[in-house]
């Protein structure tokens, strides 16, 4: 081998980008499973005030996650970030009973996007560690997984604040991105 291959075989592979469109309800946890992904201290997270875009660099991939706030105001301009999304994560405070319908109804809308069609799909049931919280299988219940056809879907309980089940969900996000980018 000469030394111009000796080196090219020592330069870092390119990292492949994927876009994470990562929403859900106010106060649902959105933020803080970022941080999680990042390895960020998650002792002071404020609620997201527009949106706040992470990016995560794991197993030759590049994550820009767009974590946008899911205040009611905000809501309406969440379809302005759903071009070119490769994975959608939808996080829901499982805790949150009396939330549970209103976080079907707005994840059922964003099901019926065009923009969003066939986009592998990430449900986070957070806040698990908590002892009102519903469990994983009636989060799916609850946003009629069992209906989803046109897509790849996940469901992972997990516990943003201890980390529980953060990582299984990220490791479920990667395994899509890589299907994806095998099939181009």
């Amino acid at each position: 081998m000469g030394l111009l291959a000796l080196l090219r075989s020592l330069r870092p592979k390119e990292t492949k980008e994927c876009r994470i469109l990562l929403l859900g309800l106010d106060n649902a946890g959105k933020t803080t499973i970022v941080k999680k992904f990042s390895s960020e201290d998650i002792t002071e997270v404020t609620p997201t005030q527009g949106f706040n875009i992470k990016s995560v660099n794991t197993n030759g991939f590049k994550l820009n996650v767009w974590d946008i706030g899911g205040q009611r105001r905000l809501r309406p301009y969440w379809s302005n970030y759903f071009e070119n999304t490769d994975v959608l994560i939808y996080v829901v405070d499982s805790a949150d009973i009396r939330r549970l319908q209103e976080a079907a109804e707005e994840f059922d809308e964003l099901l019926q996007e065009d923009r969003l069609a066939k986009v592998p799909c990430l449900v986070y049931a957070n806040k698990q560690d908590l002892e009102t919280a519903e469990t994983s299988a009636d989060v799916a219940r609850e946003l009629k997984l069992h209906k989803l056809k046109d897509r790849a879907f996940q469901i992972q309980p997990c516990s943003a604040k201890s980390g529980e089940g953060v990582k299984e969900g990220l490791e479920w996000v990667l395994k899509q991105v890589k299907n994806a980018t095998a099939k181009k």
